[in-house]
């Protein structure tokens, strides 16, 4: 099975039912208003688990899960449950590297060559001055991604594993010059994921974890496959068709190497804390990082609707730019939506990837966004 991370095109679908089916199982701890507006999404698009939640910048609203673990077992999902979140991971890497940069150990100007001048001469010219902005804008000419496998060995650190990726560059030839066209690139956020790593001398994980996640009390965050292999103790992922992959556990998922862009799961109570802070910190308001970094990672660099980790685009019912973004590992989905403005988010995940998942996320997204804009959120 193909396991490239998927991006996928978001759309708001305009209608759903609000009625909750009768005979439906509610799951502990969740808000009945909530799975209300998911069980008929999940039920007219056939994904066994849909979990959903509002945030604001005081925290999580409301949130609830519909549906079971694995198809074909009564086993629910619940409100612990994690979540792969796939490339929405992206915003986390794009925070980590904020973190940096206001701690003086990089800046959004660094290139390539500055940071691995021992790799520099064998990169083409053009590349050797990609800057972390042009990295997490997706304006750095990359392409979206290499054979993985090549670079993803058992014997090999993550952080050597990554050195790799960067030391394939001088086998690529840019696709467009750096700064000028929006092409979408996990390489791109691998390198910055590399970056990273070697201004820090510790691997993106542990970074990760140590500047993220524990600041924000992330305790249910990881990175990669869930649950305990052959156990159906978490959602298990779904292909395309709604049938369950053969196996389940941290190592089914994209080779770890992708990190950087996109591996991290957690529950959506810990996702709500990320998403919660940036909503403060795009207010202005006290968060991990300063107003300005979240006015940088917050605004496209080069033009266009991408930003760093987020795309912008502008919405009536949040009050004019919005920030939003998919993802998916073609096993599990999931989507943010973020006003800032308007001082909330919804959040959806899915346990199933490709198209069914997607339109039901982002049915959900809507019927999420009208039940908080409508004053029932």
């Amino acid at each position: 099975m193909s396991k490239k991370l998927i991006c996928s095109g978001i759309v708001l679908l305009l209608s759903t039912a609000l009625s909750l089916p009768q005979g439906l199982s509610q799951t502990a701890g969740a808000d009945i208003e909530i799975t209300k507006v998911l069980e008929p999404i999940r039920q007219k698009h056939q994904v066994p688990a849909l979990a959903g939640a509002i945030v604001t910048g005081k925290g999580l609203v409301m949130s609830g899960v519909v549906g079971v673990r694995q198809a074909g077992t009564k086993i629910l999902g619940t409100a612990e449950d994690k979540w792969h979140l796939g490339s929405d991971t992206k915003a986390m890497t794009a925070t980590l590297i904020g973190r940096l940069v206001e701690h003086g150990k990089l800046k959004w100007d660094t290139t390539i060559e500055q940071v691995f001048p021992e790799i520099a001469p064998e990169i083409p010219s053009e590349l050797r001055t990609v800057t972390l902005l042009h990295l997490l804008s997706h304006r750095s000419g990359l392409p979206a991604n290499i054979p993985w496998m090549a670079v993803s060995k058992s014997d090999m650190s993550l952080s050597k594993q990554r050195l790799e990726c960067v030391a394939m560059l001088a086998k690529i030839k840019p696709l467009s010059v750096p700064g000028t066209t929006y092409l979408y690139s996990n390489l791109g956020y691998v390198i910055a994921g590399a970056i990273a790593e070697k201004s820090m001398s510790s691997n993106w994980e542990d970074l990760m974890t140590q500047l993220i996640f524990e600041p924000l009390g992330m305790k249910s965050a990881g990175f990669g496959g869930l649950g305990t292999p052959g156990e159906i103790d978490q959602p298990w992922g779904h292909e395309a068709d709604g049938k369950p992959v053969s196996r389940n556990g941290p190592a089914v998922d994209n080779p770890p190497v992708l990190g950087p862009a996109g591996t991290v799961h957690c529950s959506l109570s810990d996702w709500a804390k990320f998403i919660s802070d940036h909503l403060r910190g795009a207010r202005g308001e006290k968060a991990l990082l300063k107003p300005g970094t979240y006015r940088t990672l917050d605004t496209p660099p080069f033009g266009g609707e991408y930003a760093l980790g987020w795309a912008t685009v502008e919405r009536e019912w949040g009050g004019g730019t919005v920030l939003t973004h998919a993802g998916s590992n073609t096993m599990n989905y999931a989507v943010v939506w973020a006003a800032p403005k308007r001082d909330f988010a919804v959040l959806i995940t899915a346990n199933q990837g490709g198209p069914a998942a997607a339109k039901a996320c982002d049915e959900a997204s809507a019927a999420l966004i009208r039940l908080q804009t409508s004053g029932k959120g």
